[in-house]
């Protein structure tokens, strides 16, 4: 199977039998997008199409493509994930995006759950109390990078105390805690969503080395940033390889 054939047979499994709307305008764009999202960066690595998905569903987010997420909320039920994966993905998107963008998404996300009639809202996926969040959100963030983030929030300063607490029960306590996805998934979205921002390479270090704590090899990290590529561009993509290489360098 060429390059071409095998592309085409890639785009009808998450997408469907329907051609590209490209194709009736920019027909040379459109191959060469196909090709090189369905024919390449799709093939690379051995993540499965359920956890390819996710990561498109995030970075479609975090670039605010939301035509394009839409597309790929179909494409994600299509290949088999729940209602529950598909909204627990958007969600995680919100401490590092901020509120507007992840609703946007979410909007996106309910109009083709309205469409395919599933119910609103979904099952609470919440698993802390008001009371809790903190103490379990801390628990999950030390889980993941042990215990530079008790030195870290030693070491705030007395007027940035309150960001260290807001990023243990916001960030980890109101999302990291979540079931509908496991903790290796959500922090390989983290990464990924970082990865697409741009910018923030203090942050995608922090994240490849909190993959590894959770039991990522390198290969997974390069899998999922080259299907990151497509929709982030080769800066983003070469930035956060050198972070990669950063904290897990190469034998030699």
């Amino acid at each position: 199977m060429n390059r071409s054939e095998e592309s085409n047979e890639k785009y009808k499994q998450p997408i469907g039998d329907t051609d590209p709307a490209g194709y009736a305008t920019d027909p040379d764009f459109q191959d060469i997008l196909s090709r090189f999202i369905f024919g390449d960066a799709f093939d690379q690595g051995y993540l499965d199409e359920k956890r390819l998905e996710l990561i498109t569903l995030v970075v479609l987010t975090t670039n605010q493509t939301l035509p394009q997420l839409k597309a790929h909320v179909h494409a994600a039920l299509n290949v088999g994930l729940t209602p529950v994966e598909i909204k627990e993905a958007v969600y995680q998107c919100a401490p590092y995006l901020g509120f507007p963008k992840t609703l946007n998404a979410i909007h996106e996300v309910n109009e083709v759950f309205k469409a395919a009639d599933i119910s609103l809202p979904l099952e609470s996926q919440t698993q802390v109390e008001e009371d809790s969040r903190f103490e379990q959100g801390l628990a999950v963030q030390t889980k993941i990078f042990g215990d530079v983030i008790l030195k870290m929030r030693e070491s705030a300063p007395v007027n940035q105390k309150h960001i260290q607490d807001y990023l243990s029960s916001f960030c980890f306590g109101d999302f990291y805690t979540r079931s509908g996805l496991d903790l290796k998934t959500r922090e390989l979205l983290t990464l990924c969503i970082l990865c697409a921002l741009g910018g923030a390479e203090g942050q995608v270090r922090a994240h490849v080395q909190g993959n590894v704590n959770v039991g990522h090899d390198k290969e997974t990290l390069i899998a999922a940033i080259t299907h990151c590529l497509p929709y982030i561009g080769f800066p983003r993509t070469l930035n956060a390889l050198t972070c990669v290489n950063e904290i897990i360098p190469e034998a030699n």
